[in-house]
This record gives structure tokens, C-alpha cells and sequence, in this order.
């Protein structure tokens, strides 16, 4: 009963609003979520990033506390409140807005102080903007009562977060990878006994790795055997311990690892409250920057100092001053812990620039935060542990500024301001940029853009360009977009949402691809105008071809992207660092046509095959019929092409022409449709098949044919019980309706009835060649067709009545995310049927459509994240930084806390050894050249 409520409530997960989240946490994870309540302390910009993230996750209920009334300081990052809530409580101003973030989430506000029997209400608190006192009490009274607790804080430039989950949290998923399998080459007698795996691809497994073992032949023990750990022993190998007695290995057989739970009361560092982590162990301090390994401990400890601070003096440092006071506590507290190292720049730093609020920062730790509240709810991924520090005062001026109190003049950026001064303000409001994508980056990096007021001055101006158009599996993660928009512009949303955050900000919308066809609008003019680009795209090729543009022009540009929980970002400087550079070919291997075609051994397989057969039949050969019928040159063109190719696209033209008692494949009406996809069915799922084993038998000449990668397949036999063999006729048959304008049904009981008068022929083997080898099909390709065929198809497409009595035939484009359509039932259902006729594990609609549907996962907080970096090195573009030491590209994921920040690649110089006409320089170049041959001129393009 317990199971199948669960199984329920899982159903209820709406899946087109979570779609890419689903692809990220699963269905179960989201269950759990679905069940926690969340206190979010705090709405200032930090929690307001937290909580925007937290509902959009899709937790049962948020609830958001603040006792205080919105600043001007708050306009610089809070974009849930305007000029208009100026004096109004915070968490009532912003509940409109975070209400209207996920219809699927409770949210209410609280005014009122907290106290204990409000925490005991929810599974996971957060505090932020909180005094260390609150956070020693509070922390103390959720670690005994096992609430998990979480604090985040910012401070100008500098952040830190501190996670406690209790004692007895355990950690169903620790990275939330699909666990690895591998097909078994071999497996050896020994002590140890060591697996080879086929050499199709690494086995992806890890020292420590528990493994299952099926469909082994020979060495039948393993297949019986519980989780065994390995050792690897290489790319393709790993032993699992004494094989000896077992059975000899014959052929066959799958590895599969199986993930286990961690309970994390095994490791202390997850089990102490805030109070008892305050003295400095390092155990629970994560280093994220290699560029200054011991910060985060002197962060620590600033921090406690500015708390002392704030207590005694009942307000933060002002801008650019008072630094000795917190110094000297901070010395004070280090004479207990003894730092060898300890950064009194970076405390002076920190110190005079706390009054600051800065969404690029807020919106990183913000997305940290709320992941780790997922990890709360939902048990999947890796807890932080159990402290993090991070700062980037790098972005600084490199020479000294003065801020007065004076320069405070109640406008949306003072919060900026009190880092950076207001002539950085003015500055930022001249800029020009252009930023390419307004989806998930894209809507972040506006929103930051707003609240920073790039481009909101009267010089300044933002372009953003997106050719895409808003659906729903877009809202949970772009939060500019609501349901009501649905079918809008991105770009013309997006633009309206944040000029409605900050009226100053100069924007206009594009619908343009970025491309060689846009150039006629993304000009020399129109690069020469810009002071720089941001990249918020999610493919290579259209990054690297804004890179280009931007290298030829001499532009800055800022690029980031993400996949679930990792994410990374990469900044561009004219003549400091290396630039983005061509589109390189993909790392992931393609899948060997031979393989699709005959020899499929994984999911991925049948479902490539299934996808290349919707293309073929509902696509290709519809828009081939186009052509035959409306191009006069169409049949000379395609035999072009050659004799085997011409042969191939004339009989699937002809038999889209001719009906079905004719001899053809042309349907008069719906039962004409049923009866072609049974036929359909019966070919590639029985007939294919039989041909197959005849032309490869299990056993040739003694040695078995099918092994290693390739599994032996086996006929099915149809039956209308079977709901996959179902879901595949009423697709295939509905699919086929729409290219020729039939209605069709799914009425299943009717289509039963048309199914028993269908006629299926006997068939019959014949003796073929089938290529074995991609090399093998290329040369088959190039065999003589059979002219004679050939020649009868020309005169017959050839034949004017023929055109003359055919209506048009309408081709269907794959779209992933329209359940009705039929496109997914055809290619889940062809694929799992495949599947059962290789014996590979079959995989249900929602992993098909993402493998299928080529979909990248996504979440909010890893975008927020991503987006708050890209900002922070935007910063440090306009500061006019020249040492490549002041940038940085990340690499982090989220899922186990996992942060690379790095300096970026430096420019590499060239040389030439003679003066050339026409040279296409690069950033990495242009310095290099002029030193060589400064009357050289070069001709960028």
C-alpha cells in the first residue's frame, strides 16, 4: 500500500513543468521534495535568490521571515521589490511575485521574529542576514531536534555557506550520475579473476565500484552473486576477487554498478552543530580558488570578527573604513587557531566593503544555498561539508577609491556603490552590450544586468537576440517567463521582465539567430558599437562563431553553461587571454551505422534507430513526395546521386504514391493506416529479424558469431495483448494518417477490430550480404543497383497522370515536448521493441525522451551560479583589469560541492618568418605580430 502511494504521488509529478529538473534529481528525489516544508529567513537579495530557487525546485511549501522594510540598499539585488515597496515589509512585497514562480508550491510569509515552535513547522531552515548569535541558537535547537539547517551570508564581495543535516542523514544518490555498465569481453579463473570489458567504450568504473553480473555465459556463479566490489586495473578491466572455482567463461555477459546509500553519521564532519564548527578545522573548509589556497580560513574568522562588530556597534562597517577594528579581532581570534598564513588584505578588503549588496554574488551563493536545501529534501547528492567560503576581491579597482556616506542618495545601486563608488556606476550605465540567448543564462544574466544597471544609463544599452520561442518545460527554470507566455518570444519577454525590475535599463529585442545569415544586422557597425558580448548559448558551434566575432572586432566576452549540476564559465580579454577558439568536433563517440542498423547492444542504439525511422518515414520521404511533385528537376537531380540512392528514394516515393491495393503504401482512409503500420511492425520487428539470423547464424563454422558487442536478436511474434506492441500501432498508424491528412484514433478496442482483418504474407529468407562493418556498407553502397527496377521507377514517376491524381503529402518535424502528438509514443515504443529483440533492458517514456530528444538537463540553481560568475568577471572587464591574475573560469558541480576556479588560459604569441598579404589574427596573436612587423598590416577576416 506504502509503495503504491508513492507510485501515485510520483504519477502526479508534473512532468512538462519539470521536465529538465526531472533529468537532474529523478522522479523519486522529487517525491521526497514534494513532502518538505522550507523556512526561508532573511529576503534581502540573498534569500530572495534562495527562495526563487527553492520554489522553483518544486519543495511542498516555502515559507519566507523577515522583520524588516525595504531599503534603497535592497534595490541592488532584490528584484522581487521596487521604488514602490520603498518602507513596505520585505517578505510581504515579494510574495506576489515568488507565488507566481511554480503554481505547485505553497508559499506564505512571516513578519514576526522567529522562534522554536515556528522552526518546528519545517524540515529545512535557513537563515541569512542573520547575527552569529541566531545562528548558534537556532543552529543548536535544529541539530537536537534533526532539522536541517542551513545559513548563507554575503558581505560585499565575499560569501560564505555552512550546512548541518544532522546525525542520521543518509545520502540515497551521492553524485547523481546513471550508474555505469559495461559489455564483458572475458573473464578469467584466478585470485584475483579479472573482467575485460569490450573496447566500444571505458567501463567508467572506480576503485570501490559495486558491481552486478548478468547474462554471463560459462561462468554462470556471477550471475547469482550479490554486489561484488572491484579494482580497477584500467580503462577496459578490473578484478573482483577469487574466481578459481567458478565455472570457465564462454561469451556474454553485462556489468552493471549499483549504487549505495551513505549515511553520513559515519562521518563526523556531518554531524556537528554551528557552534561546535566555529574554531577554525580544516577538515571543514572547502578550498574552491587555486589562485589563493588559504582565503577561505581567514574568511572564517572575518566573519566571526564582523559579527563582534556588528553587536557592538549595531551596524556595519562603512564603506572604505574602520577595517582596524575587525583586523584586530581578527588577529585576536587567530592567536587560538595559529593560521601560518593569515591574508590581512583580504581582510581590510572584506571589512570595507561589507556594507555592500552585489547580485552577482548573492546570485552564486544563492544557488549553492538552495541546492544544498534539494539535498536536504530530497537526499540526493553530497551535503557540503560543512563550511564554505568565497570571495572575488579581485573585481576591486587595482588603485584605491574613497567612498563617503554622502555619496548615498537613495537610488536602487547604493548597494553597489558602497563597493565600487559611483563613478563605477556611471561607467557601467554607459555600457554597450550584446548578449546572445534569453533562455535559462540568458534570464539570470538579464536579471543581474537590471540589478547591476548595465546599460541603464542614457549612453548605455543591452541587446539580447533569441530565436526561440517560450514552452512550458522552460518556466522552472526561466524565471522571467510565466505561463501566460507561453508561445511569446523569449527575447521580447525577457527584455519586458527586467525593464519592469529596473525601469532605467536600455533593451531591445532581437529574434535574429546568431549567424552567417544575421550579419547583414550584427555588422561591423553594430560590433564596433559594443564594449562587449555574453554568450548564454547551449551548443558550441553558435559559442564559438560569437567568439569569432568577437576576436575579429577586438570585444570581451563572457561565456557560461551547464549541464544538471555542473556548470562552467569562461571569460575572453582581448590580448590577455586565450579566446574560445573554432567548434571542435564532439567528444562523444558516434554510434557505428552498422551498429544502428544490425548490431545494437545499449538503449541509445534502439533509440538512434527508432529516431532515424521516424525521420524516414514521416519526414524524408514526405518531403521527398514534396519535391517529386512541385520540383520539374527533382528526378534528374536524385539520380544524380547515384544509382543505389536514386533506386531507394524512388520505390519509397512510388509506394507513397500508390495505394495499398495497388501495390503501394498510399492509404484511402484510417483502416488503410492500421493495416500499414501492422505491416510495418510484422518487417522490422519479425521479418528483419529472421533475415538477420539467416544470414547469421549463432554459430558459423564452429565459433559463435554473436558475442562480445554483438547480441544475438530474436524474432517477436505480435500480440494485441501487449501494450508496447499497441502503443507502436496506434502511433505508427496515427503518424502515417497526418502525412496524408487522415484523421486517425486511439480508440484501441476499434483498432483491434481492424487489426484481425489485416493479412500478414509468409515470409521467406533470402540469401543476402549484410555488412558487418561500417567499411563494409560503404563499399556495398557502391554495388551496381538493380537497373532494371531503376529504369521502371523512372518511367513511372515520370508519367504525368501519376502527379496529376496526387494530393500532397504533409512531412512531420520531430517536437519532443508535445505529448499528443504521437512522436514520442512512436519512439519509445520502437525503440523498447527493438530493445526486446536484442534483449537490452528497455527504458520507459521520460528517458527516452531525453536521450532521444538530445535534452540537457537543467536547474535553477546551477544557472544562478553559473550567471553570478559570468557577473563577477564582467566587474573586472569594466575595472580594466590587465593582469590575467584578476580573472577566473570555474568549473564547479553542485551536486558534490566540487569547485576548480582557476586563472585562464594566457594568450600564447607566434611568430612569422615572413610578411604576409592577409593574415586572420586572433587575440592570441595581434600583440605578436605588430612587435615582429610593426608596418605590417593586417587584414582581420
Amino acid at each position: 500500500f506504502i509503495l503504491l502511494e508513492i507510485l501515485v504521488k510520483m504519477a502526479n509529478i508534473d512532468e512538462d513543468f519539470y521536465s529538465r529538473q526531472l533529468y537532474v534529481l529523478g522522479h523519486e528525489a522529487m517525491h521526497r521534495m514534494g513532502t518538505a516544508n522550507v523556512l526561508i529567513a532573511g529576503i534581502r537579495g540573498l534569500g530572495v535568490e534562495i527562495a526563487k530557487n527553492v520554489i522553483l525546485s518544486g519543495v511542498k511549501s516555502v515559507t519566507v521571515q523577515d522583520e524588516g522594510v525595504t531599503l534603497w540598499t535592497d534595490l541592488s539585488s532584490q528584484f522581487f521589490l521596487n521604488e514602490s515597496s520603498i518602507g513596505q515589509n520585505r517578505a510581504q512585497a515579494s510574495l506576489r511575485h515568488l507565488s507566481a514562480l511554480n503554481p505547485h508550491v505553497q508559499l506564505s510569509s512571516h513578519t514576526g521574529p522567529l522562534d522554536q515552535d515556528l522552526l518546528m513547522q519545517f524540515q529545512v531552515v535557513v537563515l541569512t542576514d542573520s547575527s552569529l548569535d541566531d545562528q548558534k541558537r537556532f543552529g543548536d535547537f535544529c541539530h537536537s531536534k534533526g532539522i536541517k539547517f542551513i545559513v548563507a551570508d554575503t558581505k560585499g564581495l565575499c560569501g560564505q555557506l555552512f550546512c548541518d543535516f544532522g546525525e542520521a542523514f543518509e545520502v540515497l544518490d551521492q553524485d547523481g550520475e546513471a550508474p555505469e555498465s559495461a559489455l564483458i569481453q572475458k573473464i578469467s579463473q584466478g585470485n584475483p579473476g579479472v573482467v575485460v570489458c569490450s573496447d566500444d567504450q571505458r567501463h567508467g568504473f572506480q576503485d570501490g565500484s559495486r558491481v552486478i553480473f548478468s547474462e554471463v555465459q560459462g561462468m554462470t556463479e556471477l550471475n547469482s552473486l550479490g554486489p561484488v566490489e572491484i579494482k580497477e586495473r584500467g580503462s577496459y578491466s578490473f578484478s573482483i576477487g577469487d574466481t578459481s572455482t567458478f565455472s570457465k567463461y564462454e561469451r556474454g555477459g553485462i556489468v552493471t554498478e549499483v549504487k549505495q546509500p551513505d549515511k553520513h553519521n559515519k562521518l563526523l564532519s556531518f554531524q556537528k552543530a554551528l557552534s561546535e564548527t566555529l574554531t577554525l578545522d580544516p577538515e571543514l573548509l572547502i578550498t574552491n580558488d587555486f589562485g589563493k589556497i588559504d582565503r577561505h580560513k581567514t574568511l572564517h574568522l572575518a566573519f566571526q570578527a564582523l559579527h563582534e562588530f556588528v553587536k557592538n556597534q549595531q551596524r556595519l562597517p562603512r564603506p572604505h573604513s574602520q577595517v582596524n577594528i575587525i583586523l584586530d579581532t581578527v588577529k585576536e581570534l587567530n592567536k587560538e587557531v595559529k593560521l601560518e598564513r593569515l591574508d590581512e588584505a583580504a581582510v581590510k578588503q572584506f571589512s570595507f566593503t561589507a556594507q555592500g549588496e552585489l547580485a552577482p554574488v548573492n546570485a552564486f551563493i544563492g544557488g549553492l544555498a538552495a541546492q544544498e536545501v534539494i539535498k536536504a529534501c530530497s537526499r540526493k547528492f553530497t551535503p557540503l561539508k560543512q563550511w564554505f567560503y568565497f570571495d572575488s576581491l579581485e573585481c576591486l579597482p587595482e588603485e584605491d577609491i574613497h567612498v563617503e556616506d554622502g555619496l548615498f542618495n537613495g537610488t536602487r545601486y547604493d548597494g553597489q556603490i558602497a563597493v565600487f563608488g559611483s563613478k563605477f556606476q556611471e561607467k557601467l550605465g554607459r555600457q554597450k552590450y550584446f548578449l546572445v540567448g534569453a533562455g535559462a543564462i540568458g534570464c539570470e544574466l538579464l536579471k543581474n544586468f537590471a540589478l547591476i544597471g548595465l546599460g541603464a544609463g542614457e549612453e548605455g544599452h543591452v541587446t539580447v537576440t533569441d530565436m526561440d520561442y517560450i514552452e512550458r518545460s522552460n518556466l522552472n527554470r526561466q524565471f522571467l517567463f510565466r505561463s501566460h507566455d507561453i508561445g511569446k518570444p523569449k527575447s521580447e519577454v525577457a527584455a519586458r521582465a527586467v525593464k519592469a525590475m529596473n525601469p532605467e535599463m536600455n533593451i531591445t529585442a532581437h529574434q535574429n539567430r546568431l549567424a552567417s545569415e544575421s550579419e547583414q544586422v550584427y555588422d561591423y557597425h553594430f560590433f564596433s558599437g559594443l564594449d562587449g558580448a555574453a554568450a548564454a548559448l547551449d551548443n558550441v558551434e553558435a559559442r564559438a562563431y560569437l567568439d569569432s566575432r568577437c576576436v575579429e572586432h577586438k570585444k570581451p566576452m563572457l561565456e557560461g553553461g551547464t549541464l544538471g549540476s555542473k556548470g562552467h564559465t569562461l571569460v575572453v580579454v582581448p590580448h590577455l587571454t586565450e579566446s574560445y577558439g573554432p567548434a571542435k568536433s564532439s567528444s562523444k563517440k558516434e554510434i557505428p551505422l552498422c551498429t544502428l542498423k544490425n548490431f545494437p547492444h545499449r538503449i541509445e542504439h534502439t533509440l538512434q534507430w527508432a529516431r532515424d525511422q521516424f525521420e524516414g518515414l514521416y519526414k524524408h520521404t514526405p518531403e521527398n513526395v514534396m519535391m517529386y511533385l512541385r520540383d520539374n528537376n527533382f528526378m534528374s537531380r536524385t539520380l544524380g546521386r547515384g544509382d543505389v540512392e536514386a533506386l531507394q528514394i524512388f520505390s519509397e516515393v512510388w509506394g507513397s504514391l500508390v495505394d495499398l491495393s495497388s501495390g503501394g503504401s498510399r492509404p484511402r482512409n484510417w483502416e488503410d493506416c492500421v493495416h500499414w503500420a501492422r505491416l510495418k511492425w510484422e518487417t522490422l520487428f519479425n521479418n528483419d529479424i529472421r533475415q538477420l539470423l539467416y544470414c547469421f547464424p549463432p554459430m558459423s563454422h564452429g565459433l559463435p558469431f554473436w558475442s562480445g558487442t554483438k547480441r544475438c536478436p530474436h524474432p517477436l511474434t505480435f500480440n494485441p495483448g501487449n501494450v508496447t506492441h499497441m502503443d507502436y500501432i496506434v502511433a505508427a498508424a496515427n503518424l502515417y494518417g497526418q502525412t496524408y491528412g487522415i484523421s486517425g484514433s486511439t480508440d484501441r478496442a476499434m483498432i483491434r477490430g481492424l487489426l484481425d482483418r489485416v493479412p500478414v504474407p509468409q515470409f521467406t529468407p533470402q540469401s543476402l550480404t549484410i555488412p558487418v562493418t561500417d567499411e563494409e556498407m560503404e563499399e556495398s553502397e557502391s554495388d551496381e543497383a538493380d537497373k532494371e527496377k531503376l529504369e521502371e521507377l523512372t518511367q513511372q514517376l515520370s508519367s504525368p497522370s501519376l502527379k496529376a491524381s496526387i494530393m500532397e503529402m504533409l512531412p512531420v518535424d520531430f517536437e519532443k515536448d508535445n505529448d499528443s502528438n504521437f512522436h514520442m509514443d512512436y519512439i519509445t515504443a520502437a525503440s523498447n521493441l527493438r530493445a526486446e529483440n536484442y534483449d537490452i533492458p528497455a527504458v520507459d517514456r521520460h528517458e527516452s525522451k531525453r536521450i532521444a530528444g538530445r535534452i540537457i538537463p537543467a536547474i535553477a540553481t546551477t544557472t544562478a551560479a553559473v550567471s553570478g560568475l559570468m557577473c563577477l568577471e564582467l566587474y573586472k572587464l569594466l575595472q580594466g583589469h590587465q593582469s590575467i591574475t584578476s580573472y577566473r573560469t570555474a568549473f564547479v558541480n553542485l551536486a558534490v560541492m566540487y569547485f576548480v576556479m582557476s586563472l585562464p588560459s594566457r594568450a600564447k604569441p607566434f611568430t612569422v618568418s615572413c610578411i604576409c598579404t592577409m593574415v586572420y589574427l586572433r587575440y592570441t596573436r595581434v600583440e605578436s605580430l605588430d612587435a615582429v612587423y610593426p608596418s605590417c598590416e593586417a587584414v582581420e577576416h
